[in-house]
């Protein structure tokens, strides 16, 4: 069987706006020939989701998610085009376990566009002075350094990026990808455009009473 690179796999997802799992498995089911998988793609629907990126979305629902009791909640707005998908059993279950997503992962940015060029540069920052004082990296050039920068800033990303979060039913896809699969299968562009999430209590800064500290204040 001829070996699936990951650059492969990448080409493939940039030309049909796969999934990265899809395009993986496509590809040896094609024997690493690309044509052919963009050809089963094509087929099981997920080739085209990437053409509809640019139609506008202005119809959906606003979902909610309250967890623990009510001790964490979650209030998300997911879009499509039309409100007969809105109303569809799809798209009303994904609105929840996106939901339910957020309230477990805790992402703080929909999307890598919306995280801030402070944020990114400060991460950047940090990643290259730990880089720099590993032992193994000493002689590495400077171009290197930051390929393993930016392979850190990915893992950033998959950590506070929605879209990049592993989905927390199935860690094999992404958010992102989870819904490029819905996208598929409603024929529409489908986007998170914003979520809040709430945690009972965060934010508040709670009393800490000392007791014996007090009593002795009161003696002296």
């Amino acid at each position: 069987m001829a070996e699936i690179t990951a650059a492969a796999v990448k080409q493939l997802r940039e030309k049909t706006g796969a999934g990265m799992m899809e395009c993986k498995n496509a590809l040896i089911e094609a024997g690493g020939n690309e044509e052919k998988a963009v050809d089963i793609l094509r087929e099981r629907g997920l080739a085209s989701a990437k053409k509809r990126e640019g139609r506008i979305a202005a119809e959906g629902i606003v979902g909610s998610y309250i967890h623990m009791g009510g001790k964490v909640g979650v209030l998300v707005e997911l879009n499509c085009e039309t409100d007969f998908v809105a109303r569809g059993d799809e798209f009303q279950q994904l609105v929840k376990d996106i939901a339910m997503h957020i309230a477990a992962a805790e992402p703080r940015y929909v999307s890598r566009e919306e995280v801030p060029a402070d944020v990114l540069e400060k991460e950047r920052d940090i990643y290259r002075k730990k880089t720099a004082n590993e032992p193994k990296n000493a002689n590495k050039p400077e171009q290197v350094i930051e390929k393993i920068v930016d392979g850190m800033l990915n893992k950033f990303y998959e950590e506070t990026v929605l879209l990049d979060q592993p989905f927390v039913k199935a860690p094999e896809k992404t958010v992102g990808e989870l819904v490029t699969e819905k996208v598929a299968k409603t024929g529409e562009r489908i986007s998170v455009r914003r979520f809040t999430r709430y945690k009972m209590g965060e934010g508040i800064e709670k009393r800490t009473d000392d007791f014996g500290g007090e009593v002795a204040s009161m003696l002296q």
